[in-house]
């Protein structure tokens, strides 16, 4: 191929036609860039470095962990003397990650899960990092509520997919675009322009062991899925469940769908699984911007008001005509109540 287009001159190129830019979102974004692909060269390591398999500690999430933390610590080294951040956090630890003293504080806050599907690491399924920008108050020491913000505040929201190549997939409030790791050369190069969620689908992803819980509306929704042809939707529809968020929002970019990982009756004192900060806003910024919706069943997703660093929300996101009929099941549901 000729005349590739790097993520840095991407980037610098839009930049171009901001006179206020000053070059620090540069300077961040090509510091996670350079965490991603440590990130990445660890993951295809696997095994061959030890760091398969899950390890006895757990994250304040209570989940196992054994390369969640080196990709942590990647994500942390690669960001914190930069001088582009007032303060981070992350999926793994427990509290906003300060700045040290001796580095200066930047204008941008980011929030970060640095291995999305790690679960999946054992069975060598697709794994990704997911993160989030927001702007800061400056000159001010960040406190755990300046991280509270609606999605809809972001500045800049991408994941990186480990699979077969390793991707990029980003927005900054201009549509959604996708980069391709050259491994040879180091560079994620433009690949998939201006992408693009068809409105409607017939394909939906979600985890069918949970149906027993459901609420009624998600249940109306699978089982007009299931029916297909012979149901009231008169079409036929496939599943999907690959359990990594970042494969899931990715499949849908590429060919549409509707991922659900909605509230359930399980435990009704948890609101959802996903993580607001570090998983639900990223991802519903990204959806809305190739043209989607993301919902959590009741509210879009990004006009969620956070209450806490580690808040769960039940997260509906794909092509927009599906996403808007689950909402209306929804709605009729609780009309009705």
């Amino acid at each position: 191929m000729t005349n590739q287009v790097t993520l840095t001159q991407f980037i610098i190129e839009q930049q171009r036609g901001l006179p206020e830019a000053s070059g620090t979102f540069t300077l961040l974004l090509n510091n996670i860039v350079t965490a991603c692909k440590q990130i990445s060269h660890r993951v295809n390591c696997g095994a061959l470095i030890g760091v398969l398999g899950s390890a006895e500690s757990e994250n304040v999430q209570g989940e196992v962990q054994k390369l969640d933390i080196i990709t942590n610590d990647i994500m942390v080294r690669a960001l914190d003397w930069s001088g582009s951040l007032g303060g981070m956090a992350s999926e793994e630890i427990n509290d906003p990650i300060q700045i040290p003293k001796q580095y200066p504080k930047g204008k941008y806050l980011v929030l970060f899960d640095p291995l999305d599907g790690s679960s999946n690491i054992d069975i060598n399924l697709t794994v990704g990092t997911i993160f989030s920008i927001l702007r800061c108050r400056e000159g001010v020491e960040p406190e755990p509520e300046d991280f509270l913000r609606k999605g809809s505040e972001q500045v800049c929201a991408g994941f990186v997919l480990y699979g077969p190549s390793t991707m990029l997939v980003l927005t900054t409030g201009n549509g959604v675009n996708g980069f391709t790791l050259d491994q040879d050369v180091g560079e994620f190069i433009l690949t998939h322009c201006n992408m693009k969620i068809p409105e409607d689908a017939s394909e939906f992803a979600i985890n069918m062991s949970n149906q027993r819980f459901w609420e009624a509306p998600i249940k109306r929704y699978v089982d007009e899925c299931v029916a297909g042809s012979d149901g009231p939707r008169e079409r036929d529809f496939n599943m999907r469940w690959v359990a990594s968020l970042v494969a899931e929002v990715y499949r849908i970019l590429n060919r549409g769908g509707v991922f659900m990982y909605p509230f359930d009756l399980r435990d009704p004192a948890k609101p959802g699984k996903l993580r607001l900060l570090y998983e639900a806003n990223p991802m519903a910024f990204i959806i809305e911007q190739a043209g989607g919706a993301c919902s959590t069943g009741r509210e879009r997703v990004l006009d969620v008001k956070p209450t806490s660093i580690h808040q769960r929300v039940p997260l509906i996101l794909g092509s927009k005509n599906e996403v808007e009929r689950i909402v209306g099941y929804h709605r009729d549901t609780d009309g009705a109540a």
